[in-house]
């Protein structure tokens, strides 16, 4: 075994990791990367077909985000951004505020997406009992959604596996069914759905607004919870039933933000929504530094602007808190987005994907194929006419994994679910490469099955 990886065993817990099992099989000791390629230290090249997760957007060492980087290194690595500022983070809140959805106009900053959510949590608690309503104290969610794996983002999460053991550390809330097309939480086939599944939202609604802060989902797409690809109907109704019953409308961005979907915000896709709060991470600084943002409205902010005795001030700070450095990074790749035209040539390469990635339909383990923008997901069932689950004790999604790296992939699984979240990067031939080689790979397993 390579000296590198005996001392990472020694000394490093992964995340999301058994560590028993990586005295078997090792983790890859990446050297470099550029493009959509990992470069491991034996010499071979893996495409990174998940944006190491979900966070490179323009692929790796880029040029353009390299030198913001640089340049800002020369000036100012980092200062305390309480009673001090700095000109990144207000081009970045300027930038950030000209793009999003909506009326939002303020932007706190942090440094990553659990962050991103806890904070827009606490800001819609504090505000209700700013302006006097004590009342309302809980948050609807999902039941499949997944916000991060702080408490309080656990709190409004509904995948077990991440969060099951922590229950009694979490906050209560309400669950709502998710619109999961593909298993219908009303029984329905997809053919004949008319959205009836926001109809359990809407009962919560009705009865209990008085006690509810806000609605927190990830808009379109529900990444951890298995790439679920939801109507857009759904999102806009949603947003509707929030503004009517006078909740907030949180809008996890994390995951979709900045062209996952073929638009700059996922939420684009249901129209003009209105959201409350809006939280960024991943894509937001290109995956080359770690950084969060949540934005709000005027009508949030002047909820908390009082004399200090008032003990309206938020009282919520990270040490990285807008950090110079990250702020570069992210001005430097809106600008790549602009100056390259990068979602015109996004939506020239998405039909391409969408279409191919139907061809895995009629391999007998798919059971589903979902898709939005450069979000591709494949859902393995045991029978595809009962949709019965795969055996988790097999373990097909890890062994595809692991085929899947023989044939110069990174297809990380989660669960049953084999995705891809791909860079926007990508061209039409490195697409059709990756979904050759998946293809097979796949294949191959249904053949063992």
């Amino acid at each position: 075994m390579n000296t590198w990886l005996k001392k990472d065993l020694k000394y490093i817990w992964h995340p999301y990791t058994q560590m028993a099992h990586c005295r078997k099989f090792p983790p890859i000791l990446i050297e470099k990367a550029k493009g959509i390629k990992l470069f491991d230290a034996e010499g071979r090249w893996y495409y990174d077909t998940i944006s190491s997760w979900w966070c490179n957007v323009h692929g790796h060492n880029h040029p353009a985000i390299k030198k913001a980087i640089k340049n800002q290194l020369d000036c100012l690595e980092h200062v305390l951004f309480s009673g001090f500022t700095h000109r990144p983070a207000i081009q970045l809140s300027e930038k950030l505020i000209s793009l999003a959805p909506g009326r939002l106009t303020k932007v706190f900053f942090s440094d990553n997406g659990s962050t991103s959510v806890e904070i827009a949590l606490k800001l819609s608690f504090q505000y209700w009992r700013n302006i006097g309503n004590t009342a309302k104290t809980r948050f609807i969610s999902l039941d499949r959604g997944y916000h991060g794996d702080t408490v309080g983002t656990m709190s409004v999460s509904g995948v077990d596996l991440f969060n099951k053991l922590f229950q009694p550390l979490l906050f209560s809330g309400y669950k709502v069914p998710t619109p999961y097309c593909y298993r219908c939480p009303m029984g329905k086939e997809r053919a004949s759905c008319v959205v009836d599944c926001i109809k359990p939202l809407e009962k919560l609604l009705t009865e209990k607004s008085k006690k509810i802060c806000g609605m927190i989902l990830e808009p379109m797409v529900l990444g951890a919870g298995g790439m679920i690809v939801y109507p857009k109907e759904y999102l806009a109704r949603a947003a509707s039933l929030c503004k009517k019953f006078n909740v907030h409308l949180i809008l996890d961005e994390v995951a979709t933000g900045f062209g996952r979907t073929g638009k700059m915000f996922a939420c684009e896709h249901a129209g003009n929504l209105t959201p409350d709060f809006l939280c960024l991470s991943k894509g937001i600084t290109a995956g080359y530094l770690p950084f969060g943002a949540t934005l709000t409205t005027d009508e949030v902010y002047r909820a908390f602007c009082d004399e200090h005795d008032s003990q309206k001030t938020f009282y919520h700070g990270h040490t990285y808190t807008a950090n110079p450095l990250a702020c570069a990074a992210a001005l430097a790749s809106l600008e790549v987005f602009e100056k390259n035209r990068v979602l015109d040539k996004v939506n020239q390469v998405i039909p391409f994907f969408h279409n191919r990635l139907q061809g895995f339909r009629e391999l007998p383990l798919v059971g589903d194929v979902r898709q939005l923008g450069l979000i591709g997901a494949l859902e393995l069932v045991e029978n595809k006419k009962t949709k019965k689950a795969l055996d988790s004790g097999k373990r097909l999604g890890y062994k595809i994994y692991e085929q899947g790296l023989k044939k110069r992939l990174v297809l990380r699984p989660m669960g049953n679910i084999i995705y891809f979240f791909l860079p926007l990067c990508v061209k039409k031939s490195e697409l059709h490469d990756i979904l050759k080689r998946s293809y097979r790979v796949i294949e191959a397993q249904g053949i063992k099955i």
